[in-house]
Parts: C-alpha cells; sequence; structure tokens
C-alpha cells in the first residue's frame, strides 16, 4: 500500500508558513480557473495534476510545460484531465496546480528523513544526474548549525558548479543553507513527517527556490 503523503499544494502551503522560497502557486478545481490563476500568477506557468494516487505524473500526461495564456491555462487543464482518465482511470483528481514556471538554475536537492537510530538526517546534493548517477549527497544528523550545513556544501565533490564554474557567477549558498534549517525545523515540529524531498530546488546567484517538493507522511494512503 502506498504511503500517505502531502499534495502538492498542501507541501507549498507547509513551505510558505515556514518561509521557505518557491514559485508562486495555485490549486484550480476547474478550467477557468486554471486560466484566472495563470492571468494573476503571470506567464509562462506549468500546469501539474494534483492526485493522491499518482506519484509519477509525466508518465501518465499530468503536466503541461510552457503555458503563455490564458486560453492554453484552460486547455491544458483539460487536457490533463482527459490524459489523467485514459492513462490512470480511477485516479482521484484533487484540481491542478498551476505553478510559475522558473528559468532553470543550479539544481539543488534537498531532503530530510526521520530514522528509528538516528532521528532526524538531513541530506544536501546536487540534483539531477549528479545525485542519481554519481550519488553525489552528503548527510548530518539533526541538530544543524549553519556551519555544519557549509560542511555539507563543502563534501560534495560537485561544490564547484555552485562556487562558479567556467565564468558562471557562483550561487547564493546562504539562501541554500537557509533552506536546509528550514526544512530541519518543519521536521522538528511536525512528527507525522517521515521523509521530505524538496527537488528540485533552484539555486540563483541572489537566491533558491523549491520547484517541487514531496512529504511522505507515517501511515498509509487510504484506499479509493
Amino acid at each position: 500500500m502506498a504511503k500517505a503523503k502531502l499534495l502538492e499544494h498542501e507541501a507549498f502551503e507547509l513551505l510558505k508558513s515556514y518561509g521557505v522560497p518557491h514559485p508562486p502557486f495555485g490549486l484550480a478545481k476547474t478550467p477557468d480557473e486554471a486560466g484566472e490563476l495563470a492571468d494573476k500568477i503571470g506567464y509562462p506557468v506549468v500546469l501539474k495534476v494534483v492526485s493522491p494516487d499518482i506519484s509519477h505524473k509525466f508518465d501518465v500526461g499530468g503536466v503541461v510545460l510552457g503555458v503563455e495564456s490564458r486560453l492554453e491555462a484552460v486547455k491544458g487543464f483539460e487536457t490533463i484531465t482527459k490524459n489523467i482518465e485514459r492513462n490512470a482511470p480511477g485516479a482521484r483528481i484533487i484540481g491542478v496546480l498551476v505553478q510559475k514556471m522558473l528559468n532553470p538554475g543550479v539544481e539543488v536537492i534537498i531532503g530530510g528523513l526521520r530514522d528509528p537510530t538516528f532521528g532526524i538526517v538531513l541530506m544536501l546534493g546536487l540534483g539531477g544526474v549528479f545525485t542519481e548517477v554519481f550519488r553525489d549527497v552528503s548527510f548530518r544528523v539533526s541538530p544543524l548549525k549553519k556551519s555544519d550545513v557549509y560542511e555539507m556544501i563543502e563534501e560534495l565533490k560537485s561544490t564547484p558548479l555552485l562556487k562558479g564554474f567556467r565564468g558562471l557567477p557562483p550561487v547564493d549558498l546562504e539562501s541554500i543553507i537557509d533552506i536546509v534549517l528550514k526544512l530541519e525545523k518543519i521536521m522538528k515540529d511536525h512528527e507525522e513527517i517521515e521523509s521530505a524531498d524538496l527537488n528540485p530546488v533552484f539555486a540563483y546567484p541572489n537566491g533558491a527556490l523549491v520547484v517541487d517538493a514531496r512529504f511522505i507522511l507515517k501511515g498509509d494512503n487510504p484506499s479509493k
């Protein structure tokens, strides 16, 4: 049985309540709401299905990228709904997340888990191929200080990409450190959270934003 999780909009509301930076977003329940939200947020936006029964949204056609107008947002909502009905019949659709689409930054992954022996463990690494192929990540057991997170950054083989590489500007390390410490605080305050995955986090020279967030809760996902 699948683990219970926060839905996408719930995850971003939680991050927002702790001051974790993220792109503007909203939950649309109808095609017209998707258009209204897209106008309010500003273009381009991305649309993502919100469902407790779908983990891999791209695989079932649950994501529409690069939406540039209200009409595209309305049609995108309808396209996602049809795709889910065809590719994941029976999946509950709570709505569609409308989110500002960002220019790519340096991809960072930040995570946390609740270990039965060590307690809260935080993880930091560079996203994409560095995590998937090279397993270039660093771990620390809570409680953390800023200096601990800086040491995590220094341990990464891919650290040069964060500090400026081949003429690229260095990213804002303080913003990355701040997100790690705020995730630690979230996990301390919410014992029902079993694990957290902020991936990707886009790091820029003047800040960092959480683009996608996943919080797994203790217990199982109720059946449909």
